[in-house]
């Protein structure tokens, strides 16, 4: 079995902190709250608790905090509508909350900030979502949000030079050849059939998986997408930081980042394959980037990425190009990015998927 690439999020409440950092992944939470309610109302069965009095919920890259309770809550609120809808206010279950994430992610902070008028028992589940976490048919509810977009790894032939599939210069594969586009692909369907197999052993015949994940349109290039171009920039970030010297260009060359923005197409055909899950729902989420019409600026975006990336490039090029990099990309943030997040000002660019699981 492979062992899956640990890319935890900045841990504690300080400057950069995913803590303090997170208000853009808040505000898509936000925004699916009607429609994971909707999902429940209509697609879940509370039959499926059979005599169980307890009902199993996992939060699937789950990070420090806050954004996970938010999540949490939304869905239990949403599960007692359901019961109280059906005239069945004696028989709403307890609730047992897991919390998932890698291993290296800062639980301690997560747990010390658990809310204290929380509705259910709390528990840890560290270690990958790409593999089993859970006993067989103990799930009644699986979430994610905005955390299948990390791969289980880079995939291996994109730092090959003898492949031709070596990514030079480059570390994402948006603007990068056919080849490259084609690994990274294969990762992310390699990747989501084995979540998909774990979740099938682990969720109740008739459970749900409310996921929500970023996605480029259907039909377009990865490089006309806004949402890879925030990705690019690390890469024309760190060549600018090698041709002052600060970095050897074999390190640049060497580094990718194991991020994949699927497409909607992409991923029903995936979900399809594997056979365990039927979609019931797909939906295109509002924007939440611009509020009031008006986008982050460079400096905003870079605190952002700053608090999910910090470590993973930390971990290979060590701290010392960190502020100077993250200053990088908020300038070129401005020149590139922002124009093209205000072209592209109309295009969805987060998914809400809903999947039941079916009879075994």
């Amino acid at each position: 079995m492979e062992i899956s690439e640990a890319y935890p999020m900045n841990g504690g409440d300080g400057l950069h902190s995913y803590a303090k950092n997170s208000t853009p992944q808040r505000r898509i939470i936000d925004v699916s709250k009607e429609v994971a309610k909707e999902a429940i109302l209509e697609k879940l069965d509370i039959g499926v608790l059979n005599s169980s009095k307890t009902f199993g919920i996992a939060d699937l890259g789950c990070s420090v905090g806050p954004n996970t309770f938010a999540a949490v809550e939304n869905i239990i609120e949403a599960v007692k509508n359901k019961y109280q809808s059906r005239g069945l206010n004696s028989k709403i279950p307890e609730f047992q909350v897991f919390f998932n994430d890698h291993v290296s992610n800062d639980f301690n902070l997560l747990f010390a900030s658990l809310p204290q008028d929380k509705q259910y028992y709390a528990a840890g589940s560290p270690g990958s979502f790409y593999g089993r976490l859970f006993p067989e048919a103990s799930l009644h509810i699986v979430h994610s949000s905005t955390a299948l977009q990390w791969l289980s790894r880079v995939p291996k032939e994109i730092v090959d030079k003898d492949s031709p599939a070596w990514n030079k210069g480059k570390v994402h594969y948006a603007s990068s050849g056919d080849q490259v586009i084609q690994a990274y692909k294969a990762q992310y369907e390699k990747d989501m059939e084995k979540f998909l197999q774990a979740r099938a052993h682990e969720i109740v015949h008739d459970g749900l998986m409310l996921l929500i994940l970023p996605f480029n349109p259907n039909g377009i290039h990865p490089s006309q997408s806004a949402s890879n171009l925030c990705l690019d920039l690390f890469g024309y970030s760190l060549m600018d930081l090698a041709k002052k010297g600060r970095v050897s260009e074999e390190k640049v060359d060497s580094f990718n980042l194991p991020l994949y923005i699927t497409t909607p197409q992409e991923f029903k055909a995936v979900v399809e394959r594997n056979e365990g899950f039927s979609i019931e729902r797909t939906e295109i989420l509002p924007r939440t980037d611009f509020v009031n019409g008006i986008g982050p600026n460079g400096h905003q975006i870079a605190t952002y990425l700053r608090a999910g990336m910090e470590g993973l490039i930390k971990k290979h090029f060590g701290g010392d190009i960190i502020d100077e990099l993250f200053e990088l990309y908020a300038k070129k943030a401005d020149e590139i990015l922002i124009p093209a997040m205000v072209k592209s000002a109309e295009q969805g660019v987060t998914l809400f998927a809903v999947l039941k699981r079916k009879a075994y």
